[in-house]
């Protein structure tokens, strides 16, 4: 059996990432794609307990190494539980943020260093990389606006403004660190004007691996 893909949506909070992971999902579906949807951090249920005690708005006192650790060992359960056996049964596995968003947020963020944490975070996927991640590239003060109208904000959601810029270079500077794996996606219009470029740049990738179907 051929392996199968693994693609993952990143991007600031308010970039509209969900919201195109779920029009790909359909899509692939009604076109006869065997397909999974999964998110972080959680995924599983002992990484969404994990997620409940990082987003939980009570947990303030929370340290930084703290939270990178923890989002580190729910994405271990997540990687262990769902993804690879998935991937190794070939499906097409979508995912919802995933290592890059502890690269951007705790290791820029966070100023904890990229390097470091991606050497806890290398540890909890054991060999399990995205083949190619969509970063939806929404200009980071709009991002701000849209989540600012939001009623209830987790966690870490209740950031300023200056937080989503730094995530924001962050995340470019990722794509520019791994141009070929992070693909940048021009989000800026509205929502399905970015779709139309997830699925194409979608069945570009299918039809490089043979997998687009006809």
């Amino acid at each position: 059996m051929a392996k199968g893909l693994f693609i993952t949506f990143e991007g600031v909070d308010g970039c509209g990432k969900s919201t195109q992971m779920r029009f790909l999902a359909e899509h692939l579906k009604e076109n006869g794609y065997d397909i999974v949807c999964t998110r972080e951090p959680g995924g599983s249920p002992i990484a969404e307990k994990v997620r409940e005690i990082l987003l939980d708005i009570g947990n303030g006192e929370m340290t930084d190494n703290t939270e990178a650790l923890l989002y580190a060992a729910a994405r271990a359960q997540h990687v262990a539980e769902v993804i690879r056996p998935a991937i190794e049964a070939g499906r097409i596995v979508l995912c919802d943020r995933f290592i890059d968003s502890s690269l951007a947020y705790q290791g820029v963020g966070r100023d904890l260093g990229v390097e470091q944490v991606f050497k806890i975070n290398e540890f909890a996927i054991d060999g399990v990389m995205p083949d190619y991640t969509f970063f939806l590239d929404f200009p980071p003060h709009l991002a701000f606006e849209r989540m600012s109208k939001k009623r209830v904000h987790d966690r870490l959601e209740t950031q300023e403004e200056a937080f989503y810029k730094k995530l924001y270079d962050g995340f470019v500077m990722l794509s520019n660190r791994w141009p070929q794996r992070i693909l940048r996606i021009d989000a800026s219009g509205d929502k399905f004007q970015t779709k139309e470029i997830v699925r194409g740049r979608m069945n570009g990738l299918l039809e490089r691996h043979g997998l687009l179907h006809e």
